[in-house]
């Protein structure tokens, strides 16, 4: 949802009005919502709120931004060995060298939060990437409205919304508890180290979704159209080879237990589905519009100096792995959570199977992460991190060869990750962290640019978050 400049004009201009009564006056308290600040740390699900009164309508305005500075380094020794080209996904590249990168800044990050208190128990949510490594102009990530509080009159719908949040609209799908702990865009203060898992699980879909909670007992119903974006139109056969025009909704589920087992020790176990049996085009694994944290790792070279492919393709998701189920896919995640005083354990185990539209067989890939999180000082202003992740997943089978036909892979690839961190939160709205990052990718077919392939090196993130 791209922003014009005549758009973004006339909001700057109104921002630019209220501007003075914003900033002179003390931000507004919003129901029911996570702080973009340090507080909204181990926060998953948006917290139920039954202290605060509505005070009449109000907007707040919050944003996230970033900014890296990266010394990261890459080679694909067994990639370069055969140098004639890589064929992935059908397209012939320049070859398999790699993009040559230096030590320096990244582009900054930037989001902007708009949370509106619509009623009493009911508000608004919209937000925008203002700059991001996928996308340097605004786009609209989403918006949708939350319902803790019904208008209706009656005890029983009093009793149900003491338990339930229904939100409605365009918005972040709620499956696993990985996404409630990775960077989004500017939006990175939740997360003690600079990137989210290999595998990354993150989309925004339009649907619906009902959440219950009650004595730390949770569980979640979800209905999405199960693509990134609105779609109305025919699922035309260039893009659906395999004759299956119909579009299903995404089904996703979830279901866990969080609780204090003492005042200092905090236990929490979730597991979740998220399942599609013929999407117009899925991107659970690849649907973040704002892009990875490590750039032009891991990529190939390019003739082109504005960071694209052969084919156009920004490269925007440096050291993940989307195993490619576009069509079909179910996919199952478990996760696990302790917090005991200062030291926190977060642990993900992930199953998925699925195809893209050209695939006639499904497809399994696995994955399993770990991180354990120590922090430390007068207010836990200061941590240290070490996380273990890997994924074990069969390359999409529609790849086409140099005229001897189809590439038919049938041995899995393998990716493992080890990443260090550090972090000093300056105030509880600036962050400044560092990570070293180890990761090596295992069984590529040496046609492929990631054959050998491994990168190590630091990245330095300041983070600033309200």
């Amino acid at each position: 949802m791209k922003i014009s400049t005549l758009y973004r004009g006339i909001a700057a201009v109104a921002l630019m009005s209220i501007a003075p009564a914003v900033s002179f006056a003390q931000q507004p308290r919003i129901q029911n919502i996570r702080s973009y600040d340090k507080s909204g740390i181990n926060v998953f699900e948006d917290p139920k709120d039954s202290a605060s009164t509505f005070e009449g309508l109000k907007i707040k305005f919050g944003a996230g931004f970033t900014q890296q500075f990266q010394n990261l380094k890459h080679q694909n020794p067994d990639a370069l060995k055969n140098n004639i080209g890589s064929f992935a996904n059908g397209v012939s590249t320049p070859g398999n060298r790699l993009k040559v990168i230096t030590p320096g800044f990244q582009t900054a990050q930037a989001n902007l939060f708009m949370d509106v208190q619509l009623a009493d128990g009911i508000r608004l949510n919209i937000t925008s990437y203002l700059s991001t490594k996928h996308h340097n102009e605004t786009w609209v990530k989403g918006g949708y409205i939350q319902f803790d509080k019904l208008p209706f009159k009656g005890i029983f719908w009093e009793e149900l919304m003491k338990v339930a949040t229904v939100k409605i609209g365009h918005f972040e799908v709620n499956y696993g508890d990985e996404h409630f702990r990775r960077s989004d865009g500017g939006q990175a203060i939740y997360n003690p180290f600079v990137e989210g898992n290999i595998m990354d699980e993150f989309a925004t879909e339009i649907g619906g979704e009902v959440y219950l909670k009650k004595n730390g007992l949770f569980g979640m119903l979800s209905v999405t159209n199960g693509m990134i974006k609105g779609n109305v139109d025919s699922l035309y056969a260039a893009s659906n080879p395999d004759g299956n025009y119909h579009k299903s909704p995404s089904i996703i589920l979830k279901a866990g237990y969080d609780t204090h087992l003492t005042t200092d020790v905090r236990v929490r176990l979730s597991g979740s589905y998220y399942g599609n049996q013929s999407s117009g085009s899925n991107t659970i694994f690849g649907g973040d519009r704002s892009g990875s944290n490590y750039q032009f790792i891991m990529e190939q070279n390019s003739a082109n100096p504005n960071s694209t492919t052969g084919a156009g393709t920004p490269l925007a998701f440096s050291g993940r792995f989307n195993p490619g189920f576009s069509k079909k896919i179910n996919t199952f995640m478990l996760n696990g959570f302790i917090k005991a005083k200062g030291l926190e354990i977060f642990g993900t185990y992930e199953t998925a199977s699925g195809r893209n539209a050209k695939e006639t067989d499904t497809r399994d890939a696995k994955q399993f992460s770990i991180d354990g999180v120590y922090r430390f000082g007068k207010v836990e202003n200061l941590f240290v991190g070490l996380k273990y992740n890997t994924v074990s997943a069969r390359l999409v089978n529609n790849a086409t060869g140099t005229g001897a036909g189809p590439i038919v892979y049938t041995d899995n690839v393998k990716l493992n990750r080890v990443a260090a961190a550090a972090g000093w939160f300056m105030t509880k709205n600036v962050l400044l962290k560092g990570e070293y990052v180890v990761q090596k990718y295992k069984d590529f077919p040496t046609a492929d640019y990631r054959a050998g392939g491994k990168f190590d090196g630091y990245v330095i993130e300041a983070v600033v978050g309200f």
